[in-house]
């Protein structure tokens, strides 16, 4: 347990480039179509279909970075995808998305060259998400 407070802690104080990951943009696009698209829109602006009965506005997923003043935040993204943040911040509002944490798992890899491992689904919509900001991202802080 302390191993991985240890790891995590590493982790969270060290870029992350998506330069460095193999990751499939298409089979990126293709999750977040299946599973994110309802409440944010086909184009991630949080415009979807399913927005219009929810009691909060789904957030414009192009524009994370330029929120964050340019740092793209990969694992807070990622986080908040697989519902890990709803342990200690519940929230209805974001569902947790079970299906992109099934399937292959893969090693992510910090500038600083710690790995942890990922599922590749949960890092494929990521990087998806990191290549649709816009501004594109002017930092890389997990």
């Amino acid at each position: 347990m302390t191993r991985g407070i240890l790891l995590a802690a590493a982790l969270a104080a060290t870029p992350v480039t998506a330069a460095a990951q193999d990751v499939d943009l298409e089979t990126g696009a293709a999750l977040f179509a299946d599973n994110c698209a309802a409440c944010h829109g086909a184009e991630a602006h949080g415009d979807g279909p399913a927005a219009v009965g929810l009691s909060t506005q789904p957030a414009d997923l192009t524009r994370i970075a330029d929120r964050r003043d340019g740092v793209w935040p990969i694992f807070e993204v990622m986080s908040i995808i697989d519902g890990y943040t709803q342990a200690t911040t519940p929230r209805d509002d974001m569902p947790i998305l079970s299906a992109l944490t099934e399937g292959p798992i893969i090693e992510l890899t910090a500038d600083n060259g710690l790995t942890t491992e990922v599922p590749a689904n949960l890092l494929a919509v990521a990087d998806y998400l990191e290549s649709i900001q816009s501004p594109p991202p002017e930092r890389y802080v997990p």
